[in-house]
Parts: C-alpha cells; structure tokens; sequence
C-alpha cells in the first residue's frame, strides 16, 4: 500500500484528540479537534461497518496533525481547493458517505457515460464486420489488422498531446472537445468508399480519441481517495463494457437498414452512433466541473452542486489521503522539465512493461470474435447477441477483482489472476480443432476467455498511487496508456491469414506471452518489496532530528522521499 510514514506521530500527537496547532498556540484539550479512529482496514460501499457508527468522526490521521512537519505538506498558495483546506476540520461518517454517494452520482456516473459514448465509436467496427463490410469495402482480414494496428499507432501518438492539453485547459474543457471532435470523425464514417478512406478514418478516430482515458483517471483523482478510485474504476471500466452491450443490441436494429436508401447497414451504424456521441459530447461542456469547489456555473446553478461544508469535507478529505493533489493548480501546464522527470521515473517502470503484455492473451480473440462466430456459421443478428453473455461476466469479474486487490492491497497478485484465467481456454483453443467441435462449444470457451477479470482499473490505481505527484500521476497515466496501445499493434497481428481458421501458431504466441506475464508480475512485486525495504532502512536509521532537517530541505519530492512507501 502506497503511504507517506509518519515521523513519530505516537510521539507527537494522540490519535484520538489532537491536530496541528498554531506556531503561537498552546496545546490543551478543549482547543483541539479530536480526530476519528484510525482504520486499518479500508471500508467498500457493500460493506456494513462494525468498527464504528454513523455519527463517529471519519477524519482520518495524517501528517497535518503533526505540528512539526505539516507545513511541508501544505498545498501550494494557487491551488483551486486552498479557500476550502482546513486542517482542523472534522467530520462525521454520516456526512462523509453521504458526500461521496453525492460524487457518485454528479461526477463519476457522467464520466462512465462519456467512457461508454467512446466506447461506441471506437467498438462498433467490430459489429460492422457482421454486416460484410469487408466484403462491401473490397478487403480482407489481413487489411482489418492493418486498421487496428494503424489505430493503435495513431492513438499511442495521441496520449501525450491530449493529456498535456488536459493538464493546461482543464479536462472539464478539453475532455468535451476531444468527444466532439472524434464523434464526426465516428460519423463521417457512413461515407467510406475503400481501403483508403478506411484507414484515414482509423488514424484520425484514434489519434482524437488518444488521452481520453488518463484524463478522465486524473479528473476522478480530484474527487476520490487512493483506495476509492480503484473500486470506481472498476465502474468506470463496467461503463465501457456496458457500452458494448448496449451497442451490440443497438446494431442488431441499426444492420436491419441494410437497403435503406441503398446504403449499407454498417454505414447507418457508423452514422447514428456518432451523433449520438456527439450529443454526449455537448452535454459534457455542461455537465463536467473543474474540480471540487468550482461546480457552480450558469448550467449548475450558482451555488453549484456541493454546499460549503460538502466543499470542505472533499477537500479535506483529499488532501488528508494524498498531501501530493496540492502541488499542482488544476489548469497548470507540465513543463518539459517536469514531462522528463516523470519520463525518467524508473519506479513507475514495472508498471508500464506489464501494460505492454498483459492484455495481449484476450485481446487477439476479442478483435477476431465477430469474425469467429460468422466462421463458426453464425448469422449476422446472432453473432451480436452472442456478444453479451461474456461482456455482462467481464464486468461481475472486473468489478470482484478491483475490490479484491483493494481489499488485499496485493496488487500484484490479484492483477495476475487475470492470466491464470486465460491458461486453461487458450490451452483448448491450441489443441481443439474447433472447426470439429460444436460451435456452441466453441462459442463459450471462446466467451469464458474474454470474460477474464480484467486487471486494468487495478494497474492504472496502482500507477496512480505509485505517483505521488499530480504531475507524474498526469504523464504516468498516459504512458501506462502507449505502452497498452504498443501492445494492441503486437495483439491487431498475432492472428494472420495464412493461420487461420485455428490460428494455432497465433495461439501458441498468445501462451507464450501469457508465462511472460506471470513472470513480470512476480518481478514487480519483488522490485517494489525491495524499493520498500531500503526506504525503511534509510528512514529507521535517522534519528528524529535528521527526519525533520530531511523533509524541512525537500530533499526527495514525490515517489523518491524515504517517508513514501510504494504499493506492491
């Protein structure tokens, strides 16, 4: 578990009835704010607690509550939450659930909406094929894997503008735009007249779309704890999922206009789901505040949408769980300075090689699953639908296993179990010859191995944690993102022509990566056990003066302090 160690707080403070004081203050019990009981294990929306009642005070231990060192912590003087920061401030649990219920449902449940608006201009190619549109656009399955890898490419190549952008503009402004924007993209699509106008389209959609997912990371990280935002991006992850049920039963009617106006039924879909995206798009400008406490606006009323004691407790809250959210305005540009100090972070490297593998064994049958099932003899309205049953299980396991490793805090572990699912369905996939087997076996093994618990939301919270700065957190996110793209270019080419229908060469790959996986996993873990284990060394050794001199010179800043400890 990422944590900031505290320097001696049992010798400074009493957890139960003491906060930072005043230079000219003295200590005494009726001046001091008592602060809630510290919670050793984390508390989940599903779970009743018994460890303390509604009415009990839920603000946590933390560095500000030590005299000696909370001004080392204090947020910069042009933070946008600063008017709101209190370190005395208390709460009860009542109040603090019912703030975060509030988040839920104004930013987090929009945010998923604008995923899953995404989601469908850049999934629906995939129902495209079950209407023959490679047939009708005079290619083949080998000119369908240069369309991905060209979109990967393009969208790698979009990370890092859009997520800079982001970081200056807002992701309030900039996040609307990119929708906007990559919906006519989506749209123009109706259009197409070849192999040309195809990839064009690809590389425009994705270089457009490119960003969008780390900003929406960074934007959510203003709004909710380390251990909060994992379990919402298991949502945030079901949302795009959820988009892909709801896009597979919107093209089974959309394909049935094949013959409307003489056009195809993929055009139609290509047509109505980018203004539909659009719409999304518009409604994002409206919808999106900057940051906590800047909510109120013309189309939110104007107190906005959180009072002044929510305002208070959400920044408090915040702050309280990730001292680092206040080194950075929320319009601040990364300098090239600090872009290459983020670049160079070796300890968020680990992270970034798994993110280039380890959704390779599902995502090769994932982009060939419409393709499979018309191969298997499946009609174009039965390959949609048969592409449900495994999206509605990917988003039960994604969800159980974000809150598993939240639970555990063994990251590394939990995210593994996602390749130990794959083993035995890619092992029947290598030795079957399904072309002789029934296809409705095939179907659902092919099914149960794209179900597998998807360790994303897990890796990009952990990416985020392992930060410790808004700066690294921003540049983090989008890297962990290229380095996944690099890894779609390697999945858009595993199954090829020549290898097909069993595509057991291609399989034999996907098994192959697979143990690499597991070994990268295992290797991170290690590598973060050990960056631990020296940090400890180096801080027990000081004394409790030298700890003080350390931090009062900023002698290390975000994940390179000794009093930070990296999660594993």
């Amino acid at each position: 578990m990422a944590t900031v160690v505290p320097l001696e707080v049992s010798e400074k403070l009493t957890l139960a009835d003491d906060a930072e004081l005043g230079p000219n203050e003295e200590r005494t019990a009726d001046a001091i704010p008592p602060l809630g009981t510290l919670e050793t294990h984390k508390r989940f929306w599903f779970q009743k607690t018994k460890q303390h009642s509604l009415t009990d005070i839920a603000t946590q231990p933390s560095v500000y509550d030590n005299p000696d060192i909370a001004s080392q912590y204090e947020p910069r003087e042009d933070w946008e939450n600063l008017h709101r920061f209190d370190p005395r401030a208390r709460w009860t649990w009542a109040e603090e659930n019912k703030v975060v219920r509030k988040i839920d449902w104004r930013i987090m449940a929009w945010t998923s909406i604008m995923f899953a608006a995404m989601e469908l201009d850049r999934a629906n190619l995939a129902q495209s094929l079950t209407d023959n549109f490679l047939e009708d656009m005079r290619m083949t399955t080998n000119d369908y894997n240069l369309g991905n890898t060209v979109y990967a490419l393009c969208f790698l190549a979009g990370e890092f503008p859009a997520q800079l952008l982001a970081k200056w503009l807002g992701p309030d402004r900039w996040i609307p735009s990119q929708i906007v924007l990559f919906s006519a993209v989506s749209a123009s699509q109706f259009a197409l007249n070849g192999r040309t106008t195809f990839l064009v389209c690809r590389a425009l959609l994705a270089f457009l779309q490119g960003g969008f997912i780390p900003e929406c990371v960074l934007y959510l990280s203003y709004f909710y704890k380390h251990h909060e935002l994992t379990i919402r991006l298991g949502f945030f992850w079901a949302g795009m999922f959820v988009a892909d049920i709801i896009a597979a039963i919107v093209a089974y009617g959309i394909l049935h206009m094949r013959g409307v106006e003489g056009r195809s039924g993929w055009r139609w879909l290509f047509l109505i789901e980018g203004l539909i995206t659009g719409t999304i798009g518009l409604l994002s400008f409206i919808m999106m505040p900057p940051g906590p406490t800047e909510t109120a606006s013309w189309s939110r009323g104007k107190d906005g949408w959180f009072t002044e004691r929510e305002e208070i407790i959400m920044v408090n809250r915040i702050i309280r769980d990730d001292p680092s959210k206040g080194t950075m305005h929320n319009r601040q540009p990364i300098t090239p300075k600090l872009l290459w100090k983020s670049l160079t972070d070796i300890d968020l490297w680990p992270l970034y090689v798994i993110g280039l593998t380890f959704n390779i064994p599902t995502f090769s049958p994932q982009q060939y699953l419409s393709l499979s099932l018309r191969g298997l003899g499946f009609d174009t309205f039965q390959t949609n639908l048969l592409s449900i049953p495994y999206l509605v299980l990917k988003i039960i396991n994604m969800i159980a296993l974000a809150t598993l490793a939240e639970y555990t805090g063994q990251l590394a572990a939990c995210a593994s179990i996602f390749q130990f699912w794959c083993l035995p369905f890619l092992i029947y996939l290598r030795v079957v010859d399904t072309t002789k087997a029934s296809k409705w076996l095939t179907w659902g093994m092919i099914s149960l191995l794209i179900a597998a618990p998807l360790g994303h939301p897990v890796q990009v919270g952990w990416i985020s944690r392992n930060s410790n700065t808004v700066r690294s957190r921003a540049v983090g996110a989008a890297l962990y993102n290229m380095f996944l793209q690099a890894g779609v270019i390697i999945s858009s080419n595993i199954y090829r022509s020549d290898d097909a229908p069993l595509y057991r060469r291609g399989n034999s790959i996907l098994l192959g990566i697979l143990g690499l996986n597991l070994l990268l996993y295992a290797m991170a873990k290690a590598y973060y056990v050990w960056r631990n284990c020296e940090r400890d060394r180096k801080w027990d050794a000081m004394t409790s003066e030298e700890k003080l001199v350390y931090l009062a010179d900023h002698q290390d800043a975000g994940n390179k302090r000794l009093d930070f400890r990296l999660a594993s």
